[in-house]
């Protein structure tokens, strides 16, 4: 559904985007990470066919953006950082005016605008004049008109920025229906909660340039190593770290815990329970150590004073 290859963007000299490739497939969500200037709002501009590549090629919805720009926007759904909408039109209006672009017919857009204006909570301010809403029912309606015209493919840059907890979780949640209606997404975000929530796979760019793709699993392995087990016990851990057995690789401890890692917990951790039963050790719990997707993130990019929601 999406495909690039080698895609590159330069202004006057400077290489936004270098030797891109990516693919998402129908039915898929990936996660467009990196700090600001990385290049992942130049990338969703190639995609979307607002911007030609100046290197390599990109297939939306099976048109070449470069050589079908027509084609390839009438099949995406594009939420920017900066919405465009006209302050002074009302809901219904921004919509209708949106419809006709699309050379949609009255109804459709009447019908399929109120029922996401209601999935999104904006029944009450639909009357209103956009210039009147606040920035996170701005952001609804944005939503709204990318979706508008039932596209095959999504693109939605920081979906739920400035928006209240239960609003995000609305979009989330219409998000994860979305998936579910074969469609193709890329989500740029700097909540990487909601990526790994949201995503099948995150890809995380650096200067313009793909540093790391996978799910997050799979990059947390790649950058973070082994998964790290945490048994805590009811005594005192003296003659318990003895027990562990050699793909167990003590990390840490404490006076009543012990950290090991393995790159099998499934086979190992049995074999670790068994022995402390069989030596008089009461287990209390055992549980992987929580690995977050942030210090992925940190280590891919290498820039710690990133700050990241």
């Amino acid at each position: 559904m999406i495909e690039a290859e080698g895609l590159g963007k330069d202004f006057d000299g400077f290489h936004a985007v270098e030797d891109l490739s990516i693919q998402v497939r129908a039915g898929e969500v990936l996660a467009l990470l990196g700090p600001n200037g990385a290049g992942k709002t130049t990338t969703v501009r190639m995609l979307s066919s607002l911007l030609r590549p100046s290197a390599g090629r990109a297939i939306v919805a099976g048109f070449d953006v470069a050589v079908s720009p027509r084609e390839v926007r009438q099949r995406v759904g594009l939420l920017t950082e900066h919405h465009g909408l006209y302050t002074r039109m009302r809901a219904g209006e921004y919509l209708s005016f949106f419809g006709r672009a699309y050379g949609m017919p009255p109804e459709v857009v009447r019908r399929r605008g109120e029922a996401w204006i209601e999935t999104f909570g904006l029944e009450e301010a639909a009357q209103r004049r956009l210039g009147e809403y606040s920035k996170g029912m701005r952001q609804k309606l944005a939503l709204v008109r990318a979706l508008l015209h039932e596209p095959p493919v999504l693109l939605l840059d920081e979906p739920t920025s400035a928006m209240d907890p239960a609003s995000a979780h609305q979009v989330r949640q219409s998000i994860q229906l979305l998936r579910t209606e074969r469609r193709a997404l890329i989500i740029c975000t700097h909540n990487l909660m909601e990526a790994e929530a949201l995503a099948d796979r995150i890809a995380i760019i650096r200067s313009g340039r793909l540093v790391a793709v996978g799910g997050a699993a799979e990059l947390k392995q790649t950058f973070l190593g082994d998964p790290e087990m945490e048994l805590r016990l009811a005594q005192a851990v003296d003659g318990a770290v003895g027990l562990l057995p050699a793909e167990a690789a003590l990390t840490s401890r404490g006076s009543d815990w012990i950290r090991y890692r393995t790159r099998d917990p499934q086979a190992v951790n049995p074999i670790v329970l068994s022995a402390m039963a069989r030596a008089g050790f009461g287990v209390v719990t055992l549980a992987p150590v929580e690995r977050s997707l942030e210090d992925v993130y940190l280590r891919a990019v290498g820039s710690p004073a990133e700050t990241l929601l």
